[in-house]
């Protein structure tokens, strides 16, 4: 159930015609009171004899009994109560219950309170009420509404236990604003899937991913194809922006603009400039990163797949308002992630990255410049262009796409600690999204590592038993039983080549980081192993002159002791086989 406390207004009549009007697409049907202050308030909708006129008359007395002087400007209270989409169709009666406990908790009608604001509730359509209130009571006093949008918003969780209604998360005011009914209506009518403020909403955070002046953030909107419009002082010091879909137009045939900040707060220009201003600072810090790298899909991926490694335990362990601001880049990471994504795996990446965006903002004000890393890995997959969803780019988007679940879970547990319910279900939502989308691309990759794995001698495979084993004796018999155990001994012998110490590889990858949340620890610990051993995504394999980052301190494979002393190249003790 979702209560909405409008703009306080000054015309009572005014508003009665709308609720009790056919709608601005004459989507109202059957306006009618389901309650008011008295029971014998007159109802326009269904009795003949009551007029709109009448109702406001009565409902503006107690306003119109106090001096002129005295009369509040904006004494006109809008409250309105929508239900969930799957919640069941509600009779009149219960929606007249719910108005009388909603003016009770609100203010407006405290309960065995005679003297309370008069009001009056209209139902137009199935799944909500409107209810209207005049903010000077029966004693010429005003009414106590400090905090009525959060009073209606506990009120509401209360009456979804009690009418067994699907169970939502009150809001802190950091969401974005909800299209209105006319908006909605009219993407309908002009054969939209989304409304123009959530379609302007995508554009714009698409457009300031990884972007890093005004000059480029302008260039990416007009390079979106939106129309701008720039508020400038006298000075010629920009205050603003506003954009607007070449195709949505008002009545009079112009286009609709919308400011930044009420597609979303964090898209205003002042709160876009942080991220800017930040990065600024950093620019030339010892450890910043440089100029952008030779970039491709691949690479782009693989450096955001560090990124995120690093950023989940920044938002672990990590203080508020510097993990607040990797929350915030990560929502920049899966929007960019969303925009390079190749066929098999967009839709699933644009609907995380949608899902997350209620995630990245919250009231914990984040400190810009520690994200920078995060920010620059939006701004290599950006640059680095489309991926072709096949080969090493393929295969380094399921390594990514792997690290960004850890992320956006470890982002979910966050909000969830600090008691941002919205937030933390979003983010599950955002981890699931990314969850379906690994499947996909994963297939391919871990196909030909299980191959591989599969074409291992039985010694080798004896040896990494062993190894595994010894060095995760907790979840070993698990990896084991998975299908991907033989992609991970494909990946163990290709470090094992490379130089590297598998038992130190995986105890890292174990250590560093949760599992529990992963569908299969092998393939996990793939990724994981790839990425530190530095291996080809797409399991290409390692040239045979390969050498080891410090070949000083690497030993020959065959000499390399493991955690129980035996050495690589002796036969595994008989109990493993």
């Amino acid at each position: 159930m979702i209560p909405r406390v409008h703009k306080r207004g000054s015309n009572t009549f005014g508003l009665l015609n709308y609720l009790y009007g056919k709608g601005t697409h004459e989507e109202h049907v059957d306006p009618h009171l389901v309650a008011a202050w008295d029971s014998f308030a007159p109802d326009p909708g269904r009795d003949p004899q009551a007029t709109k006129r009448h109702l406001q008359q009565l409902l503006d007395q107690p306003v119109q009994a106090l001096a002129e002087s005295r009369r509040p400007a904006k004494h006109v209270w809008h409250l309105s109560v929508r239900a969930a989409p799957d919640d069941p169709v509600l009779s009149d009666e219960q929606w007249g219950e719910i108005a009388r406990r909603m003016v009770a908790a609100t203010g407006i009608a405290p309960a065995a309170d005679e003297a309370g604001c008069r009001w009056a509730a209209v139902r137009h359509a199935d799944d909500h009420i409107h209810i209207i209130a005049t903010l000077v009571r029966e004693d010429g006093r005003r009414p106590r509404l400090n905090n009525d949008a959060k009073r209606s918003q506990a009120e509401a969780r209360l009456i979804e236990a009690e009418y067994g209604l699907k169970q939502l998360s009150t809001g802190d005011g950091t969401a974005a604003q909800r299209p209105t009914s006319a908006e909605r209506h009219k993407a309908q009518r002009q054969g939209r899937e989304r409304t123009a403020r959530e379609e302007l909403r995508e554009s714009v955070r698409r457009a300031v991913t990884g972007a890093r002046s005004e000059e480029e953030f302008f260039d990416r909107l007009a390079a979106a194809g939106l129309l701008i419009r720039k508020r400038e002082a006298p000075s010629g010091h920009l205050l603003g922006y506003k954009v607007a879909l070449p195709d949505d137009r008002n009545k009079n045939g112009e286009p609709v603009f919308y400011p930044g900040a009420r597609l979303a707060p964090d898209l205003s220009l002042p709160r876009i400039r942080e991220r800017w201003s930040a990065d600024s600072d950093k620019a030339g810090s010892p450890d910043s990163p440089g100029s952008a790298s030779p970039n491709s899909p691949s690479a782009a991926r693989r450096r955001t797949a560090t990124a995120a490694w690093v950023a989940i335990g920044v938002v672990e362990d990590g203080d508020d308002a510097v993990a607040a601001a990797y929350v915030a880049a990560t929502g920049e990471v899966l929007d960019a992630l969303a925009k390079t994504s190749a066929a098999h795996t967009r839709s699933e990446l644009r609907d995380a990255a949608t899902a997350f965006e209620r995630a990245s903002r919250s009231h914990i004000r984040a400190v810009r410049g520690h994200d920078r890393a995060l920010r620059q890995a939006a701004r290599d997959l950006v640059h680095g262009g489309p991926a072709l969803g096949r080969g090493e780019d393929g295969a380094s988007t399921a390594m990514v796409i792997d690290m960004l679940f850890f992320l956006v879970t470890a982002a979910a547990h966050w909000h969830a600690r600090k008691g941002h319910a919205q937030q933390a279900e979003a983010a599950s939502r955002a981890a699931e999204h990314l969850r379906n989308a690994y499947r996909p691309a994963a297939a391919q990759p871990l196909g030909v590592l299980y191959q591989r794995g599969r074409r291992l001698s039985q010694p080798v495979l004896q040896r990494q038993t062993a190894l595994l084993r010894e060095t995760l004796p907790s979840l070993a018999e698990q990896i084991l039983a998975e299908p991907g155990w033989y992609a991970l001994a494909a990946t163990i012998a290709e470090a094992d080549a490379a130089g590297h110490d598998p038992a130190a590889l995986l105890s890292d990858a174990v250590e560093s980081r949760e599992l529990g949340t992963a569908d299969s620890v092998s393939d996990v610990l793939v990724w994981r192993l790839r990425r530190r051993a530095d291996l080809p995504a797409d399991a290409t394999g390692i040239p045979k002159n390969r050498t080891a980052k410090n070949p000083a301190k690497v030993r020959p494979a065959t000499a390399r002791a493991t955690t129980s002393g035996r050495r690589f190249g002796e036969e595994a003790p008989r109990h493993t086989r």
